[in-house]
């Protein structure tokens, strides 16, 4: 094995813990000594030991005068954790391969800086375009505040998204619908509308073999008609946060409150995409699924808010000019004004093809 393959066991191990460590970033790390894997681990949770931790006490004794592969900089500050820099130093490594430096202002370069400080080499950028973007939700939130949202559509070939009359259950496949379950663990927070909550009275839970991180739900109802007895009310599987507008009935408001229902108002008479993101963002929600009807999808698209779309597309035919698309709302008249999407992936999920695209 070289230091790529080294480094590309440690991106693996922190991809195994995606959706688990938010607020923080998923982060690897593997150890080496004499051509040997003596240690290696990864972040498990905020608040837990980092990668670098568990990776140097797997190693012991042998952590001496061994390389550390890391996928993200190690920390310099004290936070829930010790500095990860600082063990390093002590452990007496004597050289660190860093995937990518860490964004954060409380790291930014300074830990790599205090280990080079210590007379320990240090190599930046190993496989640094794959760890960019296996903590990408991280890097958008620490950057600019706001979470970084996922659009999430599912509609057939001629792509509508239910019949006329609509129906929608089910058009894609069962495995597409257990890949859904993976983005929702992945997520901070999954959001729709209230029309989508009156119409399915869905649990928005995450629902894998092996369980999952169930998001926190949210739901955009401008008028509060969200029913006392919907499944997200009722069912405490995971919090649930309600956006409004101000001037709602105090008693109305009431109700949920003592439902344990969390009720955000926005002070304009309906909902700004951009301005309940900057709310939930400071509430600490760092990535968003969206699963929304075509109205929600369509406001989020009007207003440009949104960093990656994923797309499920059925090999069925519903037709009909009444049946409804993924994107509603009154869209752009002019081609000028349109989104273009740069596709990152397109996958076969069962008997569906699956694409993944982001604004360019």
């Amino acid at each position: 094995m070289n230091d790529t393959d080294y480094m590309s066991l440690a991106l693996n191990l922190a991809k195994s813990t995606l959706g688990q460590t938010a607020p923080n970033p998923v982060v690897g790390a593997v150890v080496v000594k004499d051509n040997q894997i003596v240690g290696m681990g990864a972040h498990l949770k905020a608040g837990e030991p980092h990668a670098e931790v568990h990776a140097i006490e797997m190693a012991g004794e042998k952590a001496k005068d061994a390389t550390i592969y890391v996928t993200l900089e190690p920390c310099s500050h004290f936070g829930k954790t010790p500095p990860c820099s600082d063990l390093v130093i002590r452990t007496g490594i004597k050289k660190v391969f860093v995937a990518t430096t860490d964004p954060n202002p409380q790291v930014a370069g300074k830990g790599i800086a205090r280990i080079r400080n210590a007379g320990i080499e240090v190599e930046v950028g190993l496989l640094q375009e794959e760890a960019r973007e296996l903590n990408r939700m991280f890097f958008y939130n620490i950057s600019t505040g706001l979470p970084y949202v996922t659009l999430k559509t599912a509609n057939s070939l001629d792509g509508k998204t239910a019949t006329a009359i609509g129906e929608s259950k089910w058009i894609t496949g069962e495995e597409a619908r257990k890949d859904v379950h993976v983005f929702r663990h992945q997520h901070d927070a999954i959001l729709v509308g209230v029309n989508t909550v009156i119409k399915d009275n869905p649990s928005l839970t995450t629902r894998l073999p092996s369980g999952g991180q169930n998001p926190i739900r949210i739901i955009l109802d401008t008028n509060l008609r969200t029913p006392l007895t919907a499944n997200v009310v009722t069912d405490g599987q995971a919090p649930t946060w309600i956006v409004t507008c101000s001037g709602i009935d105090e008693k109305r408001e009431k109700e949920y409150h003592d439902l344990g229902i969390k009720l955000i108002k926005l002070p304009e008479k309906q909902i700004i995409i951009r301005e309940m993101l900057k709310v939930i963002g400071e509430m600490g929600i760092s990535s968003l699924f969206v699963e929304g009807g075509a109205e929600v999808h369509g406001s989020f698209l009007k207003e440009r808010a949104f960093q990656q779309v994923i797309t499920y597309i059925a090999p069925k035919l519903i037709g009909g000019k009444m049946a409804p698309a993924s994107f509603g709302g009154e869209g752009f008249e002019t081609m000028e004004e349109v989104v273009s999407l740069k596709i990152k992936e397109v996958s076969r999920i069962g008997n569906d093809i699956r694409i993944i695209a982001e604004p360019k």
